[in-house]
């Protein structure tokens, strides 16, 4: 069959030319001017009396007469032509000069050589002068092992092999563009399907483009965690931090999803579970829990999908996803398509709600206004009660044409209807989480129970309920007999250590030394400041003191702390204000004053790059209320408003 669609591509002189070659061709065939057209047969085109050569001399005459340059050998390799390809075959055939011209083979292979070895590094976008100095390199490393080389072109020549070699479609992309083009899997992709709630949930992590002001006045961008269901698009936990995310804060996240968000002080009514299109009364009779809860689903997860980051393949993460039977899928690495769902709804959050809000900064420098920071005026506290109730106002109440129900395929319905749809179906069990569950989900570490208790980190713990288990063996032997110990880095006042009877609650020797709560975050910078000269005890004893100085300096008047001690402070403080399920306050909870429910954190190494430096990217600019906004974008290179 001939192309046709090609064919509707070319000029229409062209097509012309094509139909009379088929005609003329036909009637040395059959003898008939055309196909379906009738008349009488010419003799000298006559099948029964001519042979073939004779007709096509014949035609070869009949069109140098009409005036076609038409030679014997044309008409034959026209009619070959049309026997073998049809109609297509006798379009004129253009010759199309290579891009690669005559260049060399060798330098043709180098050249790709060094260009995928770039993009597999990954390496910041360079100049084309760049390439062809490593391709000379490649040149005289051949020479010195003897292989053939090749000679190299001008610099105007190579560009122009450059520019061919180069995937034309990466060209005007971005550097982060291009990692995610090369680290996708080979094509064709097969779209995953999710049936049920909690089949696949998606953990993932993003900068918030809006600034907190802290507890001194200064100014942080803070980072967001969330688990997103695939198959109802149900945000079913939230974490904000303006340190970076640490591992128990994404093991939180689980407790989150199977915990029911408690309705907050000042919420309408119309913000509970009972007022939403959701079967609430049989619901309520299999989980109690859901009677004071807002309306934010209830989500036992199966499986997670988490990313190459450190926060997600730490082993208090899959220690948890583990312990409640959770399936853990991770990406390769640099892959957003791959958590496609989770992504898009960090752009929807930047297009719906956040620069909506008092410090918008945009998703890069050049989309932030002059007067950013003078806007800012949320702390952190408040920017995650704005962001978890737009989530039940808006986000789960809003229709998405990507949930459909089988039923009703031209009705995009919302994702705590297609959550009602689905859970009628799967049904609801609940997950409740004892103390002790929640105390798994903090950071496990593992020491002996000695006479003075249990050290680590130039802190000591003891109690009483350790007697009888000081200089024992634990039993577990890929621990060399020591104790699992676990800790809160939002809480250093205490341990809980598993004996024999369960957890049991173990005190800092100098808790009441401090007068006020303090975070791991605090204590790394009171440890690089003072200096060890004492015995272990001693040097304990000064920590405490100076950690206790500190958070009185900075309490009661700013200006007797340092700017960097008061960034430490205001950063722990913020930290502390993480909402947690309510059973798990008394394990995760932080003893700092505060409105919201105190939040989880996770462990923080010596070298962790939350504690703060010279080199913290932290604006110190003072926050001022009300400035006018940046100047406004246009709406038509936002998404569409149904993007799912």
């Amino acid at each position: 069959m001939p192309p046709f669609g090609r064919l509707e591509t070319l000029d229409e002189a062209v097509r012309e030319q094509a139909y009379q070659w088929r005609g003329h061709l036909y009637e040395v065939e059959s003898g008939l001017p055309g196909p379906g057209r009738l008349g009488p047969v010419r003799a000298c085109f006559d099948p029964d009396s001519t042979t073939v050569g004779q007709r096509i001399e014949a035609k070869s005459r009949q069109l140098q007469r009409a005036g076609f340059k038409a030679s014997v050998a044309t008409v034959r390799r026209m009619r070959v032509r049309w026997i073998s390809e049809g109609l297509w075959g006798l379009v004129p055939r253009q010759r199309s000069a290579s891009e690669l011209g005559r260049a060399d083979p060798v330098l043709v292979a180098t050249v790709r050589e060094v260009l995928g070895h770039n993009e597999r590094r990954s390496r910041s976008r360079g100049w084309k002068s760049r390439m062809r100095k490593e391709v000379g390199w490649r040149l005289e490393e051949r020479e010195e092992l003897g292989l053939p080389g090749f000679k190299m072109p001008p610099p105007s020549t190579f560009n122009k092999l450059l520019s061919a070699l180069e995937d034309k479609g990466l060209r005007d992309k971005n550097m982060a563009q291009r990692r995610s083009w090369f680290s996708r899997p080979a094509p064709p992709f097969t779209p995953t399907i999710v049936l049920r709630p909690g089949e696949r949930v998606l953990f993932d992590s993003t900068p918030v483009d809006v600034l907190v002001v802290l507890d001194d006045g200064t100014l942080a961008r803070p980072e967001m965690t969330v688990a997103l269901d695939v198959a109802t698009r149900c945000v079913l936990g939230m974490v904000l931090r303006v340190a970076g995310t640490a591992a128990v804060d994404a093991a939180v996240l689980l407790a989150q999803a199977v915990t029911p968000l408690v309705m907050r002080p000042g919420w309408g009514e119309e913000l509970r579970m009972a007022h939403a299109n959701v079967p609430f009364e049989r619901l309520l009779s299999v989980d109690e829990r859901l009677a004071e809860a807002a309306a934010r689903p209830v989500i036992v997860p199966e499986t997670v999908v988490i990313d190459q980051g450190r926060v997600f393949i730490s082993e208090s993460f899959l220690g948890a996803c583990e312990s409640l039977g959770i399936s853990v899928q991770p990406v390769p690495p640099a892959n957003g398509p791959a958590k496609g769902h989770v992504e898009r709804q960090f752009g929807s959050l930047n297009s719906q709600l956040f620069q909506f809000l008092p410090g918008y900064v945009g998703s890069h420098v050049g989309e932030r206004g002059q007067d950013a920071e003078r806007e800012a005026c949320l702390t952190l506290p408040q920017l995650q009660d704005i962001i978890e109730e737009f989530l039940i106002t808006g986000w789960h109440r809003r229709k998405h044409d990507g949930l459909r129900h089988p039923l009703l395929p031209k009705q995009a319905l919302t994702p705590l209807e297609m959550w009602a749809a689905l859970v009628a179906v799967t049904g609801h069990v609940p997950l409740p989480l004892s103390l002790d569950d929640h105390v798994e989900l903090l950071q496990t570490r593992w020491h002996p129970i000695t006479d003075h208790g249990i050290r680590f980190d130039y802190r000591t713990y003891d109690d009483e309920a350790l007697n009888g288990f000081r200089g024992q063996d634990s039993g577990v032997e890929a621990k060399q007999g020591q104790w699992e110990v676990h800790w809160n880095p939002y809480d250093l006042s205490r341990i809980w250590v598993r004996l024999p009877s369960g957890f049991v609650p173990v005190p800092w020797i100098h808790a009441g030394e401090v007068a006020l709560p303090f975070t791991h975050h605090t204590w790394q910078h009171i440890r690089r400041v003072v200096k060890r000269r004492d015995g272990y005890e001693d040097h304990e004893a000064k920590l405490a003191r100076a950690l206790d100085d500190l958070l009185r300096r900075v309490s009661r008047l700013h200006t007797q702390a340092t700017k960097a001690e008061r960034r430490v402070v205001a950063k722990s403080r913020a930290n502390q204000h993480l909402a947690v399920p309510p059973a798990a306050l008394d394990a995760l909870g932080s003893p700092g004053i505060q409105f919201t429910l105190a939040g989880a954190g996770a462990a923080l190494d010596e070298d962790d790059e939350t504690v703060p430096d010279e080199d913290d990217e932290l604006l110190d600019t003072d926050p001022q209320p009300g400035c006018p906004g940046a100047s406004v974008r246009d709406d038509t290179l936002q998404e569409d408003p149904s993007w799912l």
